[in-house]
């Protein structure tokens, strides 16, 4: 194992290969056989597992229900919402065809002439239009809204260059669609919903976010503005790590969604739409983790608690498993996940480097001596901080420990956020020192002229007008006019 971990890339000599190698060494994904898809592995699967149900319960409060809509989306749909397709065109498969058949040969299958189909399907890049399809058949008076409705599912965005979990060609994410009777009830869901994200990503995935609203040019196809969360990775580059958009009366008038409102009339409803994806697991690799593997939360993490035994004959195995299993027990009563890892084809040392490669926030250690000394070893993966302490009220000192952990690590990366946001509206400074990381506030003139030439620039970008920071009078370091806004500009994801 101590060479495998060898292996690792430092953060420090070449972070993107540090990240692509964690994914695989901690055994999160892996590639497939299909271009740009991953095949994400059980202990990856299991932090979704953790963020879906965090997620869904937060979701179900807010009086969201879930729904699941088809796969497969008619073409002629995508057309009706004019921005919508010209922002996914590039992006979609399509499906011709539904049948094959074998060749002439007989040693190979081909695609069979005459199964094409009347009208073409694309496999969903989002589900905006299918949804608005059936919404229809929904929604008939005042009386039906607000509908909430959010799916869990996979999508697909043929992307050119793909990175597991970051950008992949299918992923992994929920998509909340609501419609509404008025205009303030649908803008209030949508920025409802972006604090939802906020609250999910500091306190349980501990990754601090800056909350704000898209430039008209980052909006969402067919948006009418668009909510974010932007977090900081290690390297000082931008993850846009959830959105929420207002998309006022676009789809309803694009699939004719009406409903009568309380004077008998009818009307268009009020839409949003709002999601996050397994790119959250890619945010929180790179918020948290460090040269020895990763570092996750508590309250994401598949295994909290991992105990090992120490113990070089089978008798001393026993004693110390009998002396330990009461506080599994206790612990998993507090509804701690714990592993009792007394597998005896494995070294401790092994164990300890390959938990920690795996970043389970605690680990507990016992052998013979600590049976006589009545003590335990405690390591915390955050710190890698070892201490040997009482046995005595070990499942409380735990329980406490884990709840300090997250906290720490937390903290840890809040500050690393705020010592890299600064302030500069002077647009040499800023192009020498983008290229370091960091989010830069700065003053923008709001044309689309300026912002284009930036990222030309640069490859930064305006993540949003940032909700945090005051809106101060000022001149935009590029064009020189007065500002509409300061933003946050910074390299990305």
């Amino acid at each position: 194992m101590a060479k495998e971990l060898k292996e690792l890339t430092k953060r420090a000599e070449n972070y993107s290969q540090w990240y692509n190698d964690l994914i695989v060494k901690a055994d999160l994904a892996e590639q497939s056989a299909v271009r740009g898809c991953m095949v994400i592995k059980p202990y990856g699967y299991a932090i979704w597992e953790k963020m879906q149900a965090e997620l869904d319960r937060m979701f179900k409060e807010t009086g969201v229900q879930n729904a699941y809509f088809p796969l497969l989306i008619p073409k002629s749909f995508l057309s009706r919402e004019a921005e919508h397709v010209k922002g996914f065109a590039k992006e979609c498969a399509v499906v011709t065809h539904y049948r094959l058949k074998s060749s002439e040969d007989g040693n190979s299958v081909v695609v069979d002439p005459e199964a094409r189909l009347e009208e073409e399907l694309i496999v969903r890049p989002t589900s905006e239009t299918i949804i608005w399809n059936t919404y229809k058949n929904w929604i008939h008076s005042y009386r039906d809204l607000p509908l909430m409705c959010n799916q869990w599912c996979n999508v697909m965005r043929w992307e050119m260059r793909t990175r597991p979990f970051l950008r992949t060609s299918e992923f992994l994410w929920q998509e909340g669609h609501t419609a509404h009777a008025t205009r303030e009830e649908a803008e209030a869901e949508a920025q409802k919903m972006l604090k939802v994200y906020a609250d999910f990503a500091e306190n349980f995935m501990a990754v601090p976010v800056l909350q704000g609203v898209k430039s008209e040019t980052e909006r969402f196809a067919g948006a009418l503005d668009t909510y974010t969360i932007e977090a900081m990775m290690q390297d000082g580059k931008a993850l846009q790590s959830g959105t929420s958009h207002f998309l006022g009366q676009n789809f309803a008038k694009s699939f004719d969604v009406t409903f009568l409102n309380k004077e008998n009339k009818p009307e268009y409803v009020w839409a949003t739409s709002w999601g996050v994806s397994t790119r959250l697991i890619g945010a929180l690799i790179m918020t948290h983790s460090d040269d020895n593997g990763l570092v996750l939360p508590p309250k994401l993490a598949p295994i909290q608690v991992v105990i090992i035994p120490i113990a070089n004959k089978p008798e001393q195995r026993e004693a110390v498993t009998e002396k330990l299993m009461p506080v599994i027990t206790e612990l998993r009563k507090k509804g701690i996940s714990v592993k009792y890892d007394d597998s005896d084809n494995k070294r401790p040392g092994f164990k300890f480097a390959d938990y920690e490669l795996k970043g389970v926030p605690v680990r507990l250690a016992m052998g013979a001596r600590d049976i006589e000394n009545g003590t335990i070893e405690v390591m915390r993966r955050d710190t890698l901080e070892k201490e040997t302490v009482s046995f005595e009220g070990i499942a409380e000192y735990v329980e406490k420990l884990l709840v300090d952990v997250q906290q720490n690590i937390f903290e840890k990366a809040r500050k690393y956020r705020d010592e890299h946001v600064y302030e500069c509206d002077n647009y040499e400074e800023f192009k020498e020192r983008v290229k370091d990381g960091g989010f830069f506030l700065c003053h923008w003139d709001g044309t689309e002229e300026t912002e284009a030439k930036i990222k030309e620039d640069t490859q930064a970008t305006i993540r949003c007008v940032p909700f945090a920071y005051e809106q101060t009078p000022g001149v935009d370091m590029v064009s020189g006019k007065p500002a509409k806004h300061r933003v946050i500009i910074a390299r990305s994801y």
